[in-house]
């Protein structure tokens, strides 16, 4: 139910200063998701690789005292162009990341819409939505951050 307190939409433009086919491979390299991630907890993957029907597990601990379990289902995947996923466990619903760029740097889009499921984060998003939110944003920017870093710093190598 958007607009409640206890859904987060989410719509962010991210630039990283790689080919699209860059950013492609090193999203694909799902058994490195942990070690670029100081967030993600209990990470295991069902599936063989980005494809559709994948799954991956993990538990996200975010900047504040609570953790949630997740399952993303894979949909669609479009390499260098698309993914769609579902989002199941302590959060649900639906997400989309896009790309664009040409051979110097990569627009990536994320678009999600997810709804906290825990009894206990729902109570608190109805006191305190605005530090969930910010909890919410602060690993959105580890994870673009992280990503960024790992892009980066595979040309120093």
């Amino acid at each position: 139910m958007p607009g409640s307190p206890c859904v987060i939409e989410y719509d962010g433009t991210f630039m990283f200063p790689v080919p699209v086919a860059r950013v492609w491979a090193a999203m694909v390299e799902v058994d490195c998701f942990s070690s670029w991630w100081s967030w993600l907890r209990e990470f295991s993957v069902e599936g063989s690789g980005f494809e559709h029907g994948t799954v991956l597990h993990g538990v996200v601990a975010p900047p504040l005292p609570y953790r949630m379990r997740l399952d993303v289902v894979l949909d669609e995947c479009v390499p260098e162009r698309r993914v769609t996923a579902l989002v199941h466990g302590d959060l649900e619903g639906t997400a989309q990341l896009t790309f664009d760029g040409d051979d110097a740097e990569t627009c990536a889009h994320a678009t999600w819409t997810i709804e906290m499921m825990q009894g206990p984060m729902r109570m608190a998003a109805r006191i305190a939505a605005p530090l969930l939110r910010w909890g919410h944003d602060r690993v959105v920017d580890a994870t673009v951050d992280g990503f960024r870093s790992h892009l980066v710093g595979e040309d120093e190598r």
